[in-house]
């Protein structure tokens, strides 16, 4: 990862509870939990992250939980640890074997 990059990125670390909306030109690394709306090009959930909110970005890669409205413009990824509780829309969607969506789904 360039300089300039990590200057662009957010990492929210186990433990950390953020209240808030947050805006990441580029990555967005959830390892804590947010109650609010995130918007970033990627967003990474880490296996003990939560975001409760409106999650928006390209791509979006679940190892914990999205709460409320999540929108991945081009890929979701739910991992075998995710659980998506919400409306969803996505692009491309890939789904491990026990990774969990409950709620709405559309492809754009």
């Amino acid at each position: 990862m360039s300089e300039g990059t990590k200057d662009k990125s957010i990492f929210i670390g186990a433990g950390v509870v953020f209240k808030g909306s947050i805006n990441a030109p580029n990555q967005a690394i959830i390892s804590g939990t947010v109650e609010g709306d995130l918007v970033a090009k990627d967003v990474l959930i880490g296996a003990a992250g939560v975001v409760t909110g409106t999650t928006e970005a390209d791509f979006i890669d679940v190892k914990g939980e999205l709460n409320e409205s999540i929108s991945s413009k081009n890929v979701l990824i739910v991992r075998s640890s995710g659980k998506i509780t919400g409306d969803v829309t996505y692009g491309e969607i890939e789904i491990e074997r026990g990774g969990k969506i409950k709620g709405s789904m559309k492809q754009v």
